[in-house]
């Protein structure tokens, strides 16, 4: 009888950047393993082979990426490592200027570049593994992306010129890995694209995030499913219908607002005013009660005067949302914004991060300490400092909340739920005890 046996080479796949690329690497992990490779992912282990799959967003990610290749082709140099190869948004976007700065590095690919990648690998791309996806994350949530590239012409990002236009999966081949990942034992899915909301519009001539939630709420396993990076402009509101409908769908949505001042929107291109956002924030509340809402905000823009940044932060204070995060502006070559003049100087721009961030932790205390004596089911995800770590149904991983429970005298299985009566609250932790 024969038996399979992996290849000699050792590959360790690093992954840089947002959850989108977090699935693209778990995609090359399926399909290394798929072709007998001994693979792993971001293991501290001797490697014979490093993948690195970057992120190049904004300034701090690219250099986060150019300098991880630095330190690997420095390893190549000593000896420690045999290949280097290089894949992402940043390969995708500077390979030309990549090939000749860092020479070290064996191959760089793009975004859409998987099969070139595994031919010089000597691997096939094994179109049968499509759906069945190995997961870095823990076993019991993972990340589920619906679509590539994005349609959206904001001025400051240049995602488009790295992830193309927007492709939508369709909804059959969705539905087969949201089924794979539940036989495995996922419990909650988090869709991802770079835009939910424009999902269908090109294959299906209409939005069908609604008929896509509808399926997945179908699958046996699955409990919770969660939004993340839905576009505000002629947002499709059948989605918070569906949404209060069903009870798997999360009530809560990840929605970058970017800003909150007219002449600020406009220059961004973002195709939505102020007072349609403030509308489309009442709608969301009133028809999902309760709901969880994340949002982003860009500090900094070209031209953006000390008067439209307290605009925006009037509107954090009324707008009072559950989650905000910040970015400070960084000037991309080759978006509309690049031609603008970037005259908001970097220590002004993270002195109104740290503004808006100062005003959003004052409203997140005040809605954790409201928590304090209910009860919510939570998820829990690991063991740390003493703390059994879960989460609510308002709180995605790593950006959001934390519930903690004391190892001690508790006991709670991590991938399950448990009721949790809080006790306690900071400005982005909750303490409860087990109901």
């Amino acid at each position: 009888m024969k038996t399979k046996s992996l290849r000699q080479d050792k590959v360790n796949v690093i992954t840089l950047g947002c959850s989108k690329n977090k699935v693209d690497s778990e995609n090359l992990i399926t399909q290394l393993i798929g072709n007998d490779f001994d693979v792993s992912h971001e293991t501290n282990e001797k490697s014979d082979i490093i993948i690195i799959n970057t992120c190049g967003f904004i300034d701090l990610a690219k250099e986060e990426s150019i300098q991880t290749i630095l330190d690997y082709a420095e390893k190549k140099k000593e000896g420690e490592i045999k290949k280097l190869y290089v894949t992402g948004c940043l390969s995708q976007r500077y390979k030309d200027d990549l090939e000749v700065e860092i020479p070290e590095v064996d191959a760089f690919f793009g975004t859409l570049e998987m099969p070139s990648l595994l031919a010089k690998l000597n691997a096939d791309f094994k179109h049968e593994l499509v759906g069945e996806r190995w997961i870095s994350t823990p076993s019991h949530f993972a990340y589920l992306k619906i679509a590539e590239g994005c349609n959206r012409t904001c001025s400051f990002c240049a995602i488009p010129l790295m992830r193309g236009i927007h492709v939508s999966r369709n909804i059959e081949d969705i539905v087969v890995e949201a089924k794979s990942l539940a036989r495995r034992g996922v419990k909650e899915l988090m869709l991802i694209s770079q835009e939910l909301t424009y999902y269908g519009l090109d294959t299906y001539k209409k939005r069908m995030l609604p008929e896509l939630l509808t399926e997945l709420a179908n699958i046996e396993g699955i409990e919770w499913i969660r939004l993340h990076y839905a576009y505000p402009s002629k947002f499709p509101l059948e989605i918070f219908e569906v949404m209060a409908a069903q009870p798997k769908i999360c009530n809560y949505l990840d929605m970058p607002l970017q800003h909150a001042q007219n002449d600020v929107l406009a220059r961004m291109r973002r195709q939505i005013t102020v007072e349609e956002t403030r509308e489309l924030l009442e709608k969301a509340r009133s028809l999902v009660p309760g709901i969880t809402l994340r949002s982003t905000f860009l500090v900094g823009f070209p031209g953006e005067t000390e008067a439209e940044f307290e605009a925006l932060c009037d509107f954090i204070v009324e707008a009072s949302l559950d989650r905000v995060g910040v970015f400070t502006y960084s000037h991309e070559e080759s978006t509309r914004a690049h031609d603008l003049v970037d005259d908001v100087p970097e220590e002004v721009k993270m002195e109104r991060a740290n503004r808006i961030m100062e005003i959003q932790s004052s409203i997140s205390y005040e809605k954790n300490k409201a928590k304090i004596g209910k009860s919510f089911k939570v998820l829990f995800d690991k063991i740390e400092n003493g703390h059994f770590v879960g989460r609510t149904e308002g709180d995605s991983p790593e950006v959001d909340n934390e519930v903690l429970i004391p190892v001690k005298g508790n006991y709670v299985r991590l991938g399950d739920f448990a009721e949790v009566t809080i006790t306690d609250a900071s400005e982005y932790d909750l303490i409860g005890v087990l109901k």
